[in-house]
């Protein structure tokens, strides 16, 4: 069990506050120390106010409560010959509100709530800076969270435009070379995925041979969208003469012109 210690400081007193699995102790032995005169823990749990405020609360936060045993100690309670450990309470009626530790953080521990309850019996105004000073460390906590959180959003977004602007290069085709454009001589389908995807069908197929798709299964939606408006780019330029060289060429700057746009669309990326 992973065991955090904090300290707040009330009316000069250092009062540590213990986390246990994300929940809060505070130290009733520290807050004894800001008590005038003689007073004990058993002192405070012998008063049977004190018992039965404890009853309740562990009637409503503890499924495990040991009603029989907390029965016969609140009969006891208040008797000048009667008196009983925080460690005693713990073990006869299961409670997990307050409890007596050993070792680095020894002491009597307790919830808030029950804590609170107790720094009335130090007095008024220890309980008020008491619950002050531990709103206070809550908070700092809180702003502690939310400036990680905010760290950790903010990373995120950096890293993840780090891996959209890798992903955005590599979907914006290259430009083709001399070489490139006299080699294609095939079918228009061939023609068009050279502009775009700046390789033929064949040559993408050698390079990803596990794959049961084609070159077009395999595209994104930006990449079908441009696919889409060359395919009537084509057309026209068909109609005009042009060779399919001459047609590739003018097709492969449409290609790199539309997937820069694209690439930044917020339309495009709602459709993701």
């Amino acid at each position: 069990m992973t065991t955090i210690k904090k300290t707040i400081h009330v009316l000069g007193n250092d009062i540590s506050v213990l986390y246990q699995n994300k929940i809060e102790f505070i130290s009733l032995t520290d807050m004894l120390k800001a008590k005038d005169g003689d007073f004990f823990l058993s002192d405070w749990l012998r008063n049977r106010n004190t018992i039965e405020f404890l009853g309740i609360w562990e009637s409503v936060y503890n499924p495990d409560f040991n009603y029989g045993e907390f029965a016969i100690i609140k009969s006891q309670a208040g008797l000048n010959n009667y008196k009983i450990s925080a460690k005693e309470w713990a073990e006869r009626t299961k409670a997990i509100g307050l409890k007596a530790t050993a070792g680095r953080y020894g002491g009597t521990y307790a919830h808030p709530d029950i804590a609170f309850e107790f720094g009335m019996w130090i007095s008024a105004k220890f309980k008020i800076y008491l619950i002050k000073e531990f709103q206070r460390l809550k908070e700092d906590e809180t702003d502690r969270l939310k400036l990680e959180w905010n760290l950790q959003r903010t990373l995120s977004k950096v890293n993840y435009h780090i891996h959209t602007d890798a992903f955005k290069e590599n979907l914006i085709p290259a430009e083709l070379t001399k070489q490139q454009i006299s080699f294609v001589d095939a079918n228009e389908a061939d023609m068009l995925n050279m502009a775009l995807f700046v390789k033929t069908a064949l040559q993408w197929r050698k390079e990803n041979p596990d794959e049961s798709g084609n070159i077009r299964d395999m595209a994104t939606i930006e990449q079908l969208v441009v696919l889409s408006n060359m395919e009537s780019i084509n057309a026209v330029l068909i109609h005009q003469g042009l060779l399919q060289s001459e047609r590739l060429i003018q097709l492969n700057k449409v290609a790199i012109t539309q997937m820069k746009s694209l690439v930044e669309s917020r339309s495009i990326k709602k459709l993701k």
